[in-house]
């Protein structure tokens, strides 16, 4: 992709690469048994018309979540999740598979990966895989043609991508789950351990502007945009580690980042339009956010109403918020930006 750079630092978006343009507003519902999720699954792609969205014929990245190396359900990506996707794809045609792994500054990606099972199914599956912000991955200069929210602002030395990004799919596979920070975390927050490397956590602070600058970068860079989210188990509480969890047998698809986000927050029992990322994206047209104007195909949820708790926090998460919303903001660069950063997670 070393082609794509140009000298002014700016990776060549449109009319560089050609984007699909699929339809906002629809978002595909089913629900799943472990005896049928891998044909659920196929099924699921094909209501959510997903060819309209991608492109069988380049690299497709499906961007594995790693929230926890440990195994804890609906923390992370499920294998099943990543098997049913990508055999439908496979068998569709979809030969440059590559599962996209990331670290944080306290999750190791490769036990992870290893924990959670991905290595079992990408293994018997033939997938390549990458590390993203590990060697050798490379993370070149970007520089946005939509106007940033906040990343300019976090990141005055300037943006970086990985190389290997530009001019590909990109397939979210994030879980149905609450979220300390995000309320809900789903396909915009997928994004995040993509985009932004290690230094990831200095956006915290205003993290649904950064979600949503996100969804412009990946808009501009990527030929294809899908999302699949697994419900199979889904996480109440305060994600995205320590949650209640609850069987819910759900499984979501859509070509629009944030109506999957909105259906999935209403499934909650959330208001997606309370959602600051959902609201934003949806008023400066990066997709459906309002669930009045979302089609959903598939099964019948518009009663569907969990009544998930999505304002509780762990000991860790109410010290951070003290530090990016409340008194010790004027401590956040030695404490998060340092070397001590982990202890605060």
């Amino acid at each position: 992709m070393v082609s794509m750079i140009s000298d002014v630092g700016r990776v060549l978006t449109q009319p560089d690469i050609p984007h699909a343009e699929p339809k906002m507003g629809k978002v595909a519902v089913i629900y799943t048994t472990p005896e049928t999720v891998i044909s659920d699954y196929a099924r699921l792609l094909d209501l959510a018309d997903y060819q309209t969205a991608l492109t069988a014929d380049i690299n497709t990245f499906l961007k594995v979540n790693i929230s926890w190396q440990h195994y804890y359900p609906a923390c992370s990506s499920a294998p099943w999740q990543i098997d049913g996707v990508a055999q439908k794809l496979k068998r569709d045609g979809f030969n440059k598979l590559i599962a996209a792994h990331n670290g944080t500054v306290v999750v190791d990606p490769i036990e992870g990966r290893e924990n959670n099972k991905h290595q079992l199914v990408e293994d018997r599956l033939g997938l390549d895989h990458v590390v993203l912000d590990a060697p050798p991955i490379k993370w070149v200069p970007y520089r946005p043609t939509a106007k940033m929210l906040v990343l300019d602002d976090v990141y005055q030395d300037g943006l970086y991508i990985p190389e290997v990004f530009p001019g590909t799919n990109i397939v979210q596979l994030p879980t149905v789950k609450t979220h300390v920070f995000t309320t809900m975390t789903g396909a915009l927050k997928n994004a995040f351990g993509g985009l932004l490397h290690r230094y990831r956590h200095w956006t915290h602070s205003v993290i649904h502007e950064t979600l949503v600058d996100l969804l412009q970068i990946q808009k501009e860079i990527h030929s294809g945009l899908f999302a699949v989210m697994d419900g199979t188990f889904a996480g109440d509480g305060p994600g995205p580690r320590a949650m209640r969890i609850h069987n819910k047998n759900v499984i979501l698809a859509s070509a629009d980042q944030v109506a999957i986000d909105a259906v999935a927050a209403k499934m909650m029992g959330l208001d997606p339009m309370s959602i600051p990322m959902i609201r934003i994206a949806h008023e400066i047209g990066l997709g459906v956010g309002n669930p009045h104007e979302i089609e959903v195909v598939g099964d019948d949820i518009a009663d569907v109403n969990w009544n998930f708790a999505a304002t509780e926090s762990t000991l860790a998460s109410r010290g951070q918020k003290l530090i990016y919303h409340g008194p010790l903001k004027p401590l956040e660069g030695i404490l998060l930006r340092s070397g001590i950063a982990p202890w605060a997670y």
